[in-house]
């Protein structure tokens, strides 16, 4: 069989075939079927989103994987490139409150999208001069992300002297701000003498899977694009993938759900397509491949003499254990977006990091999609849909969880939340650890943020929208520009680029 599909590369049709339709594929098919090009999507699963995963419950759908809408411009641009608008497909509306947080029972401090309302509330809440350093914070934050935005953001992956040309290398005050050599942590501690606020814009960093103590400080960049306005979708996340197929099949792209592919068929350094599970063979000649670099051996690439492109496991980005659920609460009133923080915030990523284990005081996450920006619940009855998110290593090869493990962890989460004042009684939850999300997404261990962004070279690391195999290109949140919902979307902006050019 391999022989014959080896055959088969001479007269690879000029069609691109996209392997995976989460966010960067989606992105990828179209932008491509926009210029006319002759695109087929697979993805192995019969929903399309990929880490935007949907989990059925008696109350409806829970939205079980990235739960926050931002960037939106980059959505603009690439509906505009269909002749079609973002509010056209799914139903947006923007929120004042970005997030509520809390580290115990004395109250709860909210971040508000307008910068004012927060200077005031973090004024109140903590005092005048961390309110100040806020408004320092705010004002580097958006500058880093003002010089990266074009230059990398939504470029071609650059080296550090590439993207010191396309910054300028006159531009010293520039360079210096993005403050590369610094963790982000440690600026913090420039900004805000109260450690709560330090927690508090550290998470941002693991927004893309990393350790606060071990990041860049230009990860700072991550408060300006939440300030620039973060949005709920009518319906949960899914609908906004949904969508994005919708519009990939009115332009004429095949869309073709539970087509698991085996292998990328590559002879002489070429892409000649793919062959399925069942042994179909699909040829094209060009291949955007959207899971995982991990995933891609040289078995995958029926290639013993190509190298891999497997992330080292001590370069891994965070996982995740995580409840998706449907229960009561009582307490603390939640927003749809709410983060309660342990006492001890350097023992959680020492333990993750440094002995591989989940922390016993982990930072809660909880997704309340039944809150609105009021803190009013928009369901019937009591029950609410609620996703919480703890960190956790990357060792879903590695390591299943016990029952007595997750049973374990669940009480430790629950301590969190009982701490800050917040009770959730659980009627029907499901419960995602690192060995399934290893499953899902092949290859990875369950890290899923692709390569930790650890050290200020950690971005020139990940691999780039083109390699070395003629016709080969990769997107996803494991290459650059980086992991989330608008980078992923960006990366497949980028693949369809490459092939455009």
């Amino acid at each position: 069989m391999l022989n014959v599909t080896l055959e088969k590369t001479a007269t690879a049709p000029n069609r691109t075939i996209i392997v995976g339709a989460g966010m960067a594929g989606l992105a990828a098919s179209i932008a491509l079927s926009s210029k006319g090009e002759d695109v087929t999507l697979l993805e192995t699963r019969d929903y399309p989103g990929g880490k935007m995963r949907e989990i059925s419950s008696k109350a409806g759908g829970i939205d079980s994987g990235p739960t926050v809408f931002t960037m939106k411009y980059i959505f603009d641009e690439l509906f505009e490139m269909a002749g079609a608008r973002v509010e056209d497909h799914v139903t947006l509306e923007k929120a004042d409150v970005l997030a509520r947080h809390a580290w115990d029972k004395s109250g709860h401090f909210d971040l508000f999208a307008d910068r004012q309302r927060s200077v005031e509330s973090i004024e109140t809440f903590f005092d005048a001069e961390n309110a100040q350093g806020y408004q320092n914070f705010c004002k580097d934050a958006g500058a880093i992300f003002n010089t990266l935005r074009e230059t990398m953001i939504g470029a071609q992956r650059p080296s550090p002297l590439e993207l010191s040309k396309r910054i300028g290398f006159i531009n010293i005050r520039a360079l210096l701000g993005l403050k590369p050599l610094n963790t982000l942590w440690g600026a913090l501690g420039q900004y805000f003498p109260d450690q709560r606020l330090q927690q508090l814009f550290g998470r941002y960093a693991t927004y893309v899977g990393s350790s606060p103590y071990l990041a860049p400080a230009t990860l700072m960049l991550i408060a300006h694009v939440e300030q620039e306005g973060v949005w709920f979708i009518k319906g949960g996340m899914h609908k906004l993938a949904k969508a994005m197929q919708d519009l990939a099949e009115l332009q004429g792209v095949k869309y073709r759900d539970n087509s698991c592919v085996k292998n990328i068929m590559v002879q002489n350094g070429k892409v000649g397509g793919v062959i399925l599970e069942e042994g179909e063979i699909l040829t094209a000649n060009k291949v955007i491949y959207c899971g995982d670099v991990s995933a891609l051996t040289p078995e995958f690439l029926s290639n013993k003499t190509i190298g891999n492109y497997q992330v080292p496991r001590n370069k891994r980005s965070l996982s995740a254990l995580t409840w998706s659920m449907t229960a009561k609460t009582n307490g603390m009133d939640l927003h749809r977006h709410n983060v309660l923080f342990s006492d001890d915030y350097k023992l959680e990523f020492d333990s993750i990091f440094k002995q591989g284990n989940i922390p016993k005081k982990p930072t809660l996450y909880i997704c309340a999609q039944d809150r609105n920006d009021q803190f009013e619940k928009t369901c019937e009855g009591e029950e609410e849909r609620l996703l919480c998110l703890v960190n956790s290593p990357a060792f879903g090869d590695e390591r299943n969880l016990s029952l007595d493990e997750l049973q374990s962890c669940s009480d430790d989460m629950m301590k969190i939340a009982d701490q800050c004042g917040l009770e959730i009684k659980p009627s029907q939850q499901t419960i995602t650890q690192a060995s399934q999300f290893e499953k899902l997404f092949p290859g990875s261990g369950g890290a899923l943020y692709g390569r930790a962004s650890h050290g200020w070279t950690a971005s020139f690391a990940r691999a780039g929208a083109e390699t070395k195999i003629s016709g080969l290109y990769l997107a996803g949140g494991s290459v650059h520009p980086g992991p989330g919902v608008p980078m992923a979307t960006m990366s497949g902006m980028l693949a369809a680029e490459k092939i455009l050019a």
